[in-house]
């Protein structure tokens, strides 16, 4: 089993590339299912969930292809041979739970499993399900699978969100884009991811209006066609170099990162004493001077994404005096804590709440990664620690970082990936 080797107290500089988004790729390759022409996404991410996603997308009777040698460019389109997704692949990945949608949508029918993913907390599916139901599919819980039928196909209707998910805000927009009649989700999420998939889907012939304050409205259409998509860039992946930065010290460009993707992002960096601005199509992040704690709560795009608490925790951990962290949308988000300690952090967690109080200096130590985020946090850590951090079960990290130990490495950072 790989592991990381990485030894720390060297700032960063230079040039690192940000690739597509893993959460936006994963759900246009699902918007292939909805038309059997061929829908060609370039600046798609070499990482597991997308090989995931493949083999989930063949076995639906998909062809997957790749259009060049690079991997990052891939075609998807065909007709629908099988609607049962199954566990075996589900519960790898939850982004699995969004073929639901298109699947009903065009085959009428669907059988998918329960998923699965990060162990980060129960990230219940009803409001995919409610949602579904008032487009008036039949839907039966049995055995650990979702079974669902539209025999008449769905009708468009008006669905309030109690919540901005965004899994539920992507599954319904994709049902509904071959719904008959108007559609209109309110309280949707707002994520770039989700405009990125508006306008993939309106290049397949949809018919959206996407407001960008929550209300997404959707005309039903007999097909959709084929279409050509660039996968927007990877905000998470952007701020999580951004945290390197921070942690390490140094001068880095993120190529392709955008500061108007990150939301609150950026303000707790700047708040937190890191320099960030935009300089062309690269996000610039800098820092000289000393780190100070920052009290962060996360919250529905445009607020502070529960996808980059794991990396601030680790940031705060050696930033002048405490910060608090307030976790509001998944309950189990705090199992990095126990490997930051062991490197010398000094972190209590309250509830949904973590303190933080900062220490001058971190040390090396053999640490367990617990989910894709807390991975890169305990690299994180292990940029800013003295001495040799050896973060085991990095496959975690495979699902959704590209290269990771090439990119760090270009900058400056010694960082080793072993087997065994």
């Amino acid at each position: 089993m790989d592991k990381f080797l990485i030894r720390g107290g060297r700032p960063l500089h230079g040039d690192i590339p940000i690739g597509g988004a893993k959460n936006s790729a994963l759900k246009l390759l699902v918007a292939g299912l909805l038309t059997s022409e061929r829908v060609v996404l370039s600046n798609v991410p070499r990482i597991d969930d997308i090989a995931t996603m493949r083999v989930l997308l063949q076995g639906h009777g998909i062809v997957v292809e790749d259009v060049d040698d690079t991997g990052h460019t891939i075609s998807v389109g065909g007709d629908i041979t099988n609607t049962e997704a199954p566990y075996d692949i589900v519960s790898k990945m939850r982004a699995s739970i969004l073929v639901l949608g298109p699947l009903l949508a065009r085959a009428r029918e669907a059988r998918v499993s329960l998923p699965g993913g990060c162990a980060i907390g129960t990230r219940p599916v009803d409001m995919h399900l409610k949602g579904l139901e008032a487009l008036g599919a039949e839907i039966r819980l049995e055995a650990g699978y979702i079974n669902a039928a539209a025999p008449r196909g769905l009708v468009g209707a008006r669905i309030v969100l109690p919540f901005a998910s965004v899994g539920a805000t992507e599954n319904l927009l994709m049902a509904a884009t071959l719904a008959d009649g108007r559609t209109e989700i309110v309280n949707a999420a707002r994520e770039p991811e989700i405009a990125d998939l508006v306008a993939c889907l309106v290049a397949m012939g949809a018919r959206i209006v996407d407001d960008g304050a929550g209300t997404i409205v959707i005309d039903g259409v007999e097909r959709l066609h084929g279409a050509h998509h660039a996968v927007v860039s990877d905000r998470i992946e952007c701020g999580t170099y951004a945290c390197a930065v921070a942690i390490a010290g140094g001068d880095v460009r993120l190529i392709g990162g955008q500061t108007a993707h990150l939301g609150a992002v950026v303000r707790v960096l700047e708040e937190a004493g890191v320099e960030v601005s935009q300089e062309g199509n690269a996000m610039r992040v800098r820092r000289s001077g000393g780190l100070h704690g920052v009290d962060v709560m996360t919250e529905p795009y445009p607020g502070f994404p529960t996808d980059m608490q794991a990396q601030f925790m680790a940031l705060f951990s050696v930033a002048e005096g405490a910060s608090m962290m307030t976790e509001t949308i998944f309950e189990n988000r705090f199992m990095h804590v126990p490997e930051l300690n062991r490197m010398g952090a000094r972190i209590n967690v309250h509830g949904a709440s973590a303190i933080i109080r900062g220490v001058p200096s971190l040390s090396g130590a053999p640490v367990m990664a617990t989910d894709l985020r807390a991975s890169f946090s305990l690299i994180l850590a292990g940029l800013a620690a003295s001495g040799e951090t050896v973060l085991n079960r990095v496959y975690h990290l495979d699902r959704g970082y590209e290269a990771v130990e090439r990119k760090l490495s270009g900058v400056g950072a010694v960082i080793e990936r072993v087997t065994g």
